[in-house]
């Protein structure tokens, strides 16, 4: 594993991070990539509020391993729920206590994209609230993540004196967000700066177009796409780190492969071109950008909204039969059209995509033949088996009596 120093403290952090919100929910498994990792030398690993049980499910697990004293622990502090100056305690006492611990080694203000966002907690204290908690020692260092604008990531960065941040970095989202702009801004304060979704939530990695696959099978060195995606965001030496979600064994074994080998400033200017050509088609061919981070659910008229939008999204990598197939597989009922218009997703969305309209294009796409037929063919089956299953019931209770 390679190690980059954090300019402010000197802690040296593992290139690649642990995003554990994708781990699942499977402990047993979870358990194993996380003790398999720190094994071979990843040290950081982030989690949060807001992704429901993570933090509990990572605390028994750092319990039960004895590995907290081996990792620096990093969650967020949800700042959209903070009503009042109490909130703060609050939230920050039920993460101590889903993580099992005493202190936290990065804390970050969670998904704080406007400098009014900042003021607003300003107004109730927090600046004060942190400096006590740095000083009783349960916060070591203080940061934030962000998916706003270039210009807010400034005003944001000039704001406090944080000591590091966490911004949407690939090279699909170069001059998207913070981008290279806040990246480099960043790193002249002597922040640390930490990737989050450097393939893109895998997109990246899966399901290309095939011009992008083809670019990247006939380079030399051969490497897959996810590498390729990764070597990039490690070739910036301003990144500190760069986490990834790796919910299987293999992935993790493929990443930390690159990230004991990619090292900063490393790729030629043939292979950066090459990227950029990949980009290119990428781009093009992009209908919704997500990255199915979830945050836009659950949606309360039921849509599965990341999984529309991965559907639609193929259609334009594959055949528009297939990718329909896969929406009435995994998507069923919970379509596009069952979108009411209501716009909470759009209030959490970090992207800032306009999900109804989004949605409803989606609908188009994807809801016409033979999706109607398929679904009044799937619930006439679920009736049938309900029925079965009411009439071995009575018949039980026939028996029995």
């Amino acid at each position: 594993m390679q190690y980059r120093t954090n300019p402010r403290n000197g802690d040296q952090l593992s290139v690649l991070g642990y995003g554990c919100m994708r781990l699942g929910r499977n402990e047993k498994e979870a358990e194993k990539l996380l003790v398999s990792a720190v094994e071979q030398g990843v040290n950081y690993l982030d989690t949060a509020y807001f992704y429901a049980g993570n933090e509990a499910m990572l605390g028994r697990i750092l319990q039960r391993t004895g590995l907290r004293d081996r990792v620096k622990l990093a969650t967020k502090m949800p700042q959209y729920f903070v009503k009042k100056p109490a909130d703060l305690d609050r939230f920050f006492n039920i993460e101590l206590e889903h993580l099992q611990t005493d202190f936290v080694d990065y804390y970050l203000m969670h998904t704080l994209n406007s400098l009014d966002q900042w003021q607003r907690l300003v107004g109730f204290g927090v600046m004060e609230w942190i400096a006590a908690k740095k000083a009783a020692g349960q916060i070591k260092n203080i940061g934030f993540s962000f998916h706003g604008s270039r210009e807010e990531f400034r005003r944001i960065v000039d704001a406090y004196p944080w000591e590091f941040c966490m911004i949407q970095y690939n090279y699909l989202d170069e001059y998207n967000q913070a981008g290279k702009d806040g990246l480099l801004y960043a790193a002249d304060k002597g922040m640390a700066v930490m990737v989050m979704e450097p393939l893109r939530g895998g997109r990246l990695a899966m399901g290309l177009p095939r011009e992008v696959q083809d670019i990247f099978s006939h380079a030399w060195p051969e490497r897959n796409p996810a590498e390729w995606g990764l070597r990039w965001v490690w070739n910036h030496p301003q990144v500190t780190l760069a986490l990834s979600g790796m919910n299987t064994s293999l992935v993790l074994e493929e990443n930390i492969r690159v990230a004991c080998d990619a090292k900063p400033d490393s790729l030629s200017e043939e292979e950066l071109a090459l990227i950029d050509r990949a980009r290119k088609i990428i781009l093009e061919k992009t209908k919704v950008p997500c990255t199915g981070c979830g945050y836009c659910m659950p949606c309360p008229y039921g849509v599965e909204i990341p999984l529309c939008f991965s559907c639609y999204n193929e259609t334009a990598v594959k055949s528009k039969f297939r990718s329909q197939m896969k929406y009435i597989t995994y998507v069923g009922a919970h379509g596009a059209s069952r979108c009411k218009q209501c716009g909470k997703c759009e209030e959490h969305c970090p992207q800032s995509i306009p999900i109804r309209e989004k949605l409803a294009e989606a609908a188009r796409s994807l809801e016409g033949f033979p999706y109607k037929p398929a679904q009044a063919l799937i619930g006439r089956w679920l009736r049938w088996e309900k029925g079965q299953g009411d009439q071995g019931s009575e018949r039980k209770e026939e028996h029995s009596s």
